[in-house]
């Protein structure tokens, strides 16, 4: 059973996730909150599965919450709600932990399939609305690469490139011609190494480094 926490200062938005989830077989709601700070208390005692997190919301919003949230091992994993998909709030949301995002009024299916995806260690990695929503933003918080980065073997870093550029693992396994577990293997080791949650902070962080520059190629990246 997926232990789903609603986090959103609008009643009637919580009840619609309420009324979508409960008729799904394998999902309930183990709770609501209506700011970011009782999220916080609720996802410690709690202890859901996933917490749908609403970014713009009173006494403390919803990229303080999943920061706090998802600190530490073992933490539920944040599926960030939005109105807008570019939106600096969804960055830096991202930058804080999420582990991917969903807009408002994204289909039932969509829902459904993103909190399983998530509570199954999963990215909700959309490439082209992500890839369009870093690169807007990740120039304006240039970052310093971490030393970790020199941990990187040769192939490592063009399997982290060929991520930030919105390739699937069977599609960097296509352009590397190495099979898929291979593609999750190093991607794997490159979490490890870059103390990374998830395929979204390692793209976050690709962009924000220099690794992979806005408006690149996956071609140019592939050469």
């Amino acid at each position: 059973m997926i232990r789903v926490l609603l986090a959103d200062d609008q009643a009637l938005v919580r009840a619609g996730f309420r009324m979508i989830l409960k008729a799904e077989p394998g999902i309930e709601v183990a709770g609501e909150a209506d700011d970011g700070s009782e999220a916080v208390t609720l996802a410690r005692e709690l202890a859901p599965d996933v917490v749908l997190m609403d970014v713009r919301m009173p006494v403390m919003d919803g990229i303080e919450a999943t920061r706090q949230i998802v600190d530490g091992e073992g933490g539920p994993r944040v599926l960030v709600l939005t109105t807008f998909d570019l939106d600096e709030y969804v960055y830096e949301a991202l930058r804080a932990g999420a582990s991917g995002f969903l807009l408002k009024d994204a289909p039932e299916n969509q829902l459904i399939a993103g909190i399983r995806i998530v509570a199954d260690g999963g990215s909700l990695f959309a490439p082209a609305v992500t890839r369009r929503l870093i690169e807007r933003f990740a120039g304006t918080r240039p970052a310093a690469p971490p030393r970790a980065l020199e941990e990187l073997t040769p192939r490592e870093l063009e399997v982290l490139r060929l991520v930030a550029g919105g390739l699937s693992n069977a599609e960097i396994a296509a352009t590397l011609v190495v099979s898929e577990h291979t593609v999750k293997t190093h991607l794997a080791h490159i979490l490890r190494k870059l103390d990374l949650r998830d395929r979204v902070q390692a793209v976050v962080l690709a962009y924000e480094t220099g690794v992979v520059r806005p408006g690149s190629s996956v071609d140019g990246d592939r050469a």
